[in-house]
């Protein structure tokens, strides 16, 4: 991807790209040539297929459009948010699930969408309905339509989702023009899509809103925000060491099984760049992460409202061996003992 000044990148919205290489997955199924899709976009192969680079959100329209080209689907937004797992959206989609009801979920998306797409804010307000608003930041909204449908999408299956129901939007408002919506639209959304509108809106009855969540965790919740408070920071403009930088950002993307893939993406640089540069402060990454988890372990262990399998998932361990292995090799202690043994005396 191009460089870009630092000075610039508060006007140069970014995303993951997950959307993005969903739809280079579409299309490397059907056996389609991606590379000029590639070029059209200004991408590279290595960009592509290194989940840990960020792309410009303009360029994600653009690679949506050329790919609804070659895979001849003009609904293609729509597609591929219908198919996706919503957990690979990571700390976004965890921080709103353990929310206690659905508004205080959508309240946290607005909060939080920037960590996966700065380009398009989620607004939500209760007005005599629930109503969750997209707005385009710093991107021509003129530009796009797969882009958008793909955040409706995703929008009505969060909801129904986090609720475990078949809610259906009393509105489906876009600012794109379609002659009209094939009947799959409606099958899904149970509502008729509104194009050519003033905005672009999903709009449910107001009482949606006190829906619970079938995975609320009020302390798990607390935590995932602290997370998702630190990785809103602008990545461009972090201070200090390369080391304390590189220990802010992980905590949030352990959960995520991918903070040895993620960092040097959310520090806005390459991973070659980050090893050289933490080489020259002498400590290595595997280094940094060995010893925050330890510290991080022992912190959890003393707060009794954390299970011990919950301590195993924020550290960033798929099985529970696996972490009482490593805080054997930690402490001396598994994580049993050490937990009675910091208990107070009676």
């Amino acid at each position: 991807m191009r460089s870009i000044k630092p000075n610039d990148f508060s006007s140069i919205p970014s995303a993951t790209g997950r959307i993005a290489r969903l739809a280079f997955a579409r299309m490397r199924e059907a056996g389609k040539d991606i590379r000029a899709v590639l070029s059209g976009a200004g991408l590279t192969l290595k960009q592509l297929d290194d989940p840990t680079v960020r792309l410009e959100v303009r360029t994600q329209i653009k690679v949506l459009e050329l790919a609804a080209e070659v895979l001849e689907d003009d609904f293609l937004g729509f597609h591929l948010a219908r198919s996706f797992d919503l957990r690979e959206v990571g700390l976004f989609y965890y921080v709103t699930a353990s929310s206690e009801h659905l508004g205080d979920a959508l309240r946290n998306a607005e909060r939080y969408s920037g960590i996966n797409n700065e380009g398009v804010g989620v607004r939500f307000r209760l007005d005599g309905a629930m109503v969750i608003t997209l707005d385009y930041r710093n991107v021509d909204r003129r530009s796009d339509r797969h882009q958008m449908e793909f955040w409706l999408t995703a929008i009505v299956r969060l909801c129904r989702q986090l609720t475990d129901s078949r809610i259906a939007p009393r509105e489906l408002k876009v600012r794109h023009f379609r002659d009209s919506a094939p009947a799959e639209y409606k099958a899904f959304f149970a509502s008729d899509l509104e194009f050519g509108s003033d905005a672009d809106e999903v709009v449910f009855s107001e009482d949606v809103a006190s829906l619970p969540l079938v995975r609320a965790d009020t302390h798990l919740h607390e935590l995932l925000r602290q997370y998702a408070d630190e990785a809103r920071v602008d990545r461009p403009h972090h201070r200090g060491s390369v080391r304390v930088n590189v220990e802010r950002v992980i905590p949030p993307l352990l959960p995520q099984g991918k903070a040895t893939t993620s960092v040097a993406r959310q520090l806005g640089v390459s991973r070659r760049t980050l090893s050289r540069s933490l080489l020259v402060e002498g400590i290595t990454f595997v280094k940094i992460l060995e010893e925050l988890r330890a510290s991080l372990a022992r912190r959890y262990l003393k707060d009794p409202a954390l299970s011990i399998s919950e301590i195993a998932w924020l550290l960033g361990y798929q099985e529970m061996s696996s972490f009482t292995h490593a805080f054997k090799r930690w402490t001396g202690l598994n994580p049993t003992k050490f937990r009675s043994a910091q208990a107070p005396s009676r």
